[in-house]
């Protein structure tokens, strides 16, 4: 029997290496540029483990959605990622290429995930054992060299979940590149019924970092987040904007 678990960009805190029993991959987020010096970029695997590792690498093309990105079936063939597979020995790092190889002159972004899979071992036949295999999805982000992000609150209202109330936020991109929320910085004011502002807090890009993750929001998309600040009521109105 073969049991997957599975690590992704989404839910790590810090582009960092994530650690589990087998192995070590940093970064989990890999920024490139459709020209210029910043086509290409390296991911790392470390075999943390006694034995070999054999990963294999999978890139997945990503389309943007109302509360972040989920996987589809689009194109892949502009994402060179070499070696595609690789045997990691005990104590041993292997780096693998990641490179935009599509059209230079592209006028959006474009975002992937480059699944560092781990293969099981082949056991010998007649022979059963409960292998752990570990996926690590890393987050692949690709933009035009000279695009800017251009990220604007278009709405935000309470929500409650699980008895506390929230602000939902929604950003949108109108620029020419993906940007990070997390890069610049939120900040949150509710007032009541009567006008009367109630709540108002800021926070730091590190602090949206903690709380919802990068932020990423590709060209042309709208995406909405749920901040898990309390708020003191759930009546009233919330407001939010992106401070530098």
């Amino acid at each position: 029997m073969i049991k997957y678990l599975n690590f992704s960009a989404a839910v790590v805190a810090t582009a960092i290496a994530t650690s589990a029993q087998a192995a070590t991959v940093s970064p989990m987020v890999v920024d490139l540029q459709t020209s210029g010096r910043n086509v290409v970029a390296n991911v790392t695997v470390s075999n943390t483990s006694d034995k070999p590792l054999t990963i294999e690498a999978v890139p997945q093309a990503l389309q943007p959605t109302e509360t972040g990105f989920a996987p589809s079936d689009g194109n892949t063939e502009d994402l060179l990622v070499m070696p595609p597979t690789a045997l990691i020995a005990p104590g041993r790092t292997q780096t693998f290429r990641v490179q935009w190889i599509g059209d230079p002159a592209a006028m959006s972004s474009s975002h992937f995930y480059v699944g560092m899979n781990q293969l099981p071992v082949k056991l010998p036949e007649g022979q059963s054992a409960v292998q752990v295999v570990y996926n690590f999805n890393v987050l692949v982000n690709v933009g035009p060299a000279n695009g800017k992000a251009e990220l604007k609150v278009v709405d935000s209202k309470i929500v409650s979940q699980e008895g506390k109330n929230y602000p939902s936020v929604a950003v949108t991109n109108s620029g020419s590149t993906y940007g990070y929320i997390s890069q610049k910085g939120l900040k949150l004011t509710q007032t009541d019924q009567s006008g009367k502002e109630v709540f108002s807090k800021s926070l730091s890009g590190a602090e949206v970092e903690q709380l919802v993750g990068y932020g990423i929001v590709a060209v042309n998309q709208t995406r909405t987040m749920v901040v898990p600040v309390s708020l003191p009521d759930a009546n009233g109105t919330v407001t939010a904007s992106i401070s530098e």
